[in-house]
């Protein structure tokens, strides 16, 4: 009865994120496969804090860990956690660049926390993503002492700015770099960002969150080029691999960095050190969920070849999708659509607001149904955003949406134009 109920209530309230037509965030949907083996975490209820709690669920991190290095080209001395999604991805490895900053200056952080500790300087861009702001305000780091770092018009991070900018510092700096973003999917020139942050000794942290699977293509991997030279990377694998929710993944350069930054010990807990692995050495929890199920399930199902047809696929339907609608002289593309997602605007007539122009569309298109996608401020203006990253996303179902979404820019538009 009760969960009759519960389907009944909330029912009218779900929302079809896991559907093909859904572009309004890079959530993608959930593989069966993976959902299969999400039903299998909760029917197994493992705790996968420790390995004596869970032998198969310190395995499974292991083993998708270890496949995961393999796919994004990374070093496979790389230390990997499994943690809840990317912002605490982030957190974790910038935890990992604060304690190995710190150390070399002989102030121990965890231990002594930050009440007299030398300064860190972080650098980010224009365009870094809020959960990087989300990981520096839980760490003591600060929002507001951040150096931002100018950026091209794609929002892609320009070295010759991150150049001059290291020069004018002289504290340890740790620089946040992006793979993928949020609203023209870009990459930042992560190669010669590492030449720079390396050239004095800082440490680099790229946020992979859904760009970093890029790398699984021999079509796209160019654009992360450079990625086996960061000090850590972070990845959500709920984004491009379809894998269902609470599923971030983290890789730190420096594992003893990464150990004692994460690390946590009490009498009862029953530890075999440097035997076996206890998954919560490297991430913020005790108590979790075996979340390298579902993640070893899809790699495994989907192979090398699928995971690439699948990052192919989406990219081949955000080009289709901007192909339609750039067709049409009511739509103006903002972004080169070099990975999973399509910015655009509606230009009004003279004497009108495209920014309220372009609001309206996107409030005809969520309320028409035919598909969902959201809105954006890009380089101060009101955008249109799509993301292409649902693994049963077909042409099909981008040829509907484009024209719904045209059908509703004319709607719109009359609409403006007889007020």
């Amino acid at each position: 009865h009760v969960i009759e109920q519960l389907w009944k209530t909330a029912d009218p309230a779900i929302v079809a994120t896991a559907g093909p037509r859904y572009f309004g965030f890079v959530v993608g949907g959930s593989l069966p496969v993976a959902v299969a083996a999400d039903w299998l975490s909760t029917i197994w209820d493992q705790n996968a804090g420790l390995y004596v709690l869970s032998p198969a669920a310190a395995a499974a991190e292991v083993i998708a860990g270890n496949w995961l290095k393999e796919c994004f080209g990374l070093p496979m001395e790389m230390s990997a956690g499994f943690i809840t999604g990317g912002t605490m991805a982030n957190f974790t490895a910038l935890a990992a660049a604060r304690h190995a900053l710190l150390e070399k200056l002989g102030w121990d952080v965890e231990e002594q926390g930050l009440v007299g500790a030398p300064p860190i300087t972080v650098v980010t861009s224009e365009e870094s993503h809020v959960s990087i702001f989300a990981s520096l305000q839980m760490l003591g780091l600060g929002r507001g002492r951040v150096v931002r770092v100018a950026t091209d018009d794609q929002g892609r991070m320009r070295p010759d700015a991150l150049k001059g900018t290291l020069e004018e510092i002289h504290t340890p700096v740790l620089v946040c770099a992006q793979a993928g973003n949020v609203n023209t999917g870009a990459c930042d020139p992560i190669e010669a960002i590492a030449s720079c942050v390396h050239a004095c000794g800082g440490w680099l942290h790229v946020d992979g969150a859904f760009g970093l699977w890029a790398a699984a293509s021999p079509r796209y991997r160019s654009l992360v080029h450079g990625v086996a030279l960061a000090d850590s990377v972070s990845v959500d694998c709920h984004k491009w691999l379809n894998v269902p929710y609470d599923s971030g993944v983290v890789f730190v350069r420096d594992a003893a960095a990464h150990h004692a930054a994460m690390t946590l010990n009490a009498p009862y807990y029953v530890m075999a050190p440097g035997i076996e692995r206890d998954n919560t050495n490297w991430v913020p929890e005790a108590s979790r969920r075996a979340r390298g199920f579902p993640i070893y399930a899809a790699l495994r199902s989907l192979g090398r070849n699928g995971i690439t047809s699948l990052v192919d696929r989406c990219c081949q339907l955000a080009r289709l999708m901007a192909a339609h609608l750039s067709a049409d002289p009511r739509v103006q593309i903002l972004n080169s659509v070099v990975l999973n997602q399509v910015l655009l605007r509606f230009p009004a007539p003279s004497g009108a607001d495209t920014d309220a122009l372009t609001a309206a569309v996107i409030r005809h298109v969520q309320g028409e149904g035919t598909c969902w996608l959201g809105g954006t401020t890009w380089q101060g203006m009101h955008a249109m955003r799509i993301s292409v990253s649902n693994w049963s996303t077909t042409e099909k179902d981008i040829e509907m949406s484009a024209a719904a979404i045209l059908a509703c820019a004319k709607a719109a538009g009359d609409n403006i134009g007889s007020s």
